[in-house]
């Protein structure tokens, strides 16, 4: 019995991986980012468990959505600025969720 390796298949998936890794993440940081310059900052409400390393109080919780809400105010841009980062930032995710989708259907229909 004799294991053969086709490394040209290897190397393709392992480029295939890194393309997509990097366009999820590209793309979802960037939609983040134009989320805040939106002045949406997302501020998540803590979750308790029990097995937690660190559980972030109700204090620091509303410690957040005040500095998001101040900085929302702050921001430079005018509202039509702050309306198309919003929807730059929603494409953004669209495209981010596009890249998974695609990954997923390379998987199952190019096996």
């Amino acid at each position: 019995m004799s294991l053969s390796i086709d490394w040209i298949a290897f190397v393709q998936v392992f480029i295939a991986a890194m393309i997509a890794a990097l366009l999820v993440v590209g793309f979802y940081s960037l939609g983040l980012r134009l989320l805040v310059r939106a002045g949406r900052v997302p501020v998540v409400t803590p979750a308790e468990f029990t097995d937690a390393i660190t559980v972030i109080t109700a204090k620091d919780a509303q410690r957040a959505a005040k500095a998001a809400a101040k900085a929302a105010r702050k921001s430079p841009l005018t509202a039509g600025q702050r309306k198309l980062a919003a929807v730059g930032a929603y494409i953004s995710f669209g495209l981010c969720g596009l890249a998974v989708l695609g990954g997923l259907l390379l998987i199952v229909f190019n096996h």
